[in-house]
């Protein structure tokens, strides 16, 4: 089958490599009908996640049509059209039946578990196509995927949803709401929102679902402000172009967001002396991660007020201001996203017309077309929001 294959930083190549067999009864074979290339790849594609290897197949954001089944599979036939979450979970263990999905105890073998407990304490669930720290397992920009676990993390399609309306199921419109919810939000909030990409796009739409009186989304490409100002009816800031804490100062009357989320994570472009110092630090290794957005939110945010991380985070980071976070008695919640807990009642909101995720969509690219498509998503070219993939 052909699969886009990681080779190094800013080398992805469309391979011929061997296709995906049962290993295990409880696995499913996918079809790959559309996949998408998502921000958190570009960590990768920047050579951000070490434990990489050569040949290595991206993605996770993916559905397709289920032609193989193991013999303890009993949810799935041969014929179903499914998307499928981009974390693996068993759905036993102590963490997946508390719903923490993305913190299952038992799909990543113990052999790469050992290698992320060194640096986290702990491992967290695996994941589709995202290093060996995670798992090391194919992604899901192919023309096929082994989904383990298949009982419990694909969810069926119904008939009349397009692929454009669904894909995104599989990660950032989860990501997007999950970390609005984790905002807290009452009625009346302010709630402000760095990266109007597309989880950024997602987590507005997302709280205004939840209830939000107004959102102000931050980025500094024009399209994507366009975007959420637009499509969400977001009140929108240029950092490039005016002071972002000052700003929110004075459209909250002082106080501040009753919540800031950042939706930019561990690549954040800092302007001034601050982005010069995160370059810098993370050039010479002292700091793994950019975090001139997470320091903003931390300042921005009002008093007793929650900061929500959607961004990746990866290692280590510098000078974040946790003596603001403390006297101001701020919540933070954060974490990869619990993708199994709100397949449901996202699919319900997308039937509903609630919400219609194809919207975010720029390019739609035959899977050869792979290398380029990461240039133009990376760099930003043509006015690239978002990226579907048709093998």
């Amino acid at each position: 089958m052909k699969a886009v294959c990681w080779h190094g930083a800013m080398d992805m190549r469309v391979e011929t490599v061997p296709d995906p067999t049962i290993l295990n009864p409880r696995d499913a074979i996918i079809k790959i009908t559309s996949t998408a290339i998502c921000g958190s790849d570009l960590h990768i594609y920047d050579g951000f996640i070490p434990t990489m290897k050569a040949g290595d197949i991206m993605g996770h954001e993916f559905m397709g049509e289920v032609v193989e089944v193991g013999p303890s599979v009993q949810k799935l036939k041969k014929g179903d059209r499914v998307v499928v979450p981009f974390p693996i979970s068993c759905g036993q263990c102590f963490f997946c039946n508390r719903e923490l999905w993305s913190l299952c105890d038992n799909s990543n073998p113990s052999e790469n578990a050992g290698l992320i407990e060194k640096l986290y304490g702990h491992s967290p669930a695996a994941l589709f196509g995202y290093s060996h720290f995670f798992g090391g397992y194919a992604g899901g920009q192919a023309e096929y995927a082994r989904v383990p676990f298949a009982d419990v993390g694909p969810i069926k399609v119904p008939d009349g949803l397009t692929d454009d309306q669904v894909l995104f199921l599989s990660d950032i419109l989860p990501t997007g709401y999950m970390a609005a919810e984790n905002c807290n939000i009452q009625p009346g909030d302010i709630v402000a929102i760095w990266g109007c990409g597309p989880v950024g796009q997602f987590a507005i739409k997302s709280a205004f679902l939840l209830g939000a009186e107004r959102v102000i989304a931050i980025d500094r490409f024009p399209e994507r402000l366009k975007m959420a100002h637009e499509m969400s009816g977001a009140e929108i800031l240029n950092y490039e172009e005016i002071d972002v804490g000052e700003a929110l100062k004075e459209m909250t009357g002082g106080r501040g967001p009753d919540a800031c989320l950042d939706a930019v994570g561990l690549e954040a472009h800092g302007m001034g002396l601050e982005g010069f110092y995160d370059k810098v630090m993370q050039a010479v290794r002292m700091e793994t991660d950019r975090p001139n957005v997470l320091r903003q939110a931390i300042v921005s945010c009002r008093k007793g007020g929650t900061v929500s991380l959607a961004g990746v985070y990866g290692g280590f980071i510098d000078k974040v201001p946790m003596g603001a976070a403390f006297n101001k008695g701020l919540t933070m919640k954060m974490g990869q996203t619990h993708v199994h807990k709100y397949l449901r009642p996202l699919l319900e909101r997308i039937q509903n017309g609630e919400i219609d995720p194809s919207y975010i969509i720029s390019h739609r690219l035959p899977l050869e077309d792979a290398p380029r498509a990461y240039d133009i998503f990376k760099n930003k070219k043509e006015n690239c929001t978002k990226v579907v993939l048709k093998p």
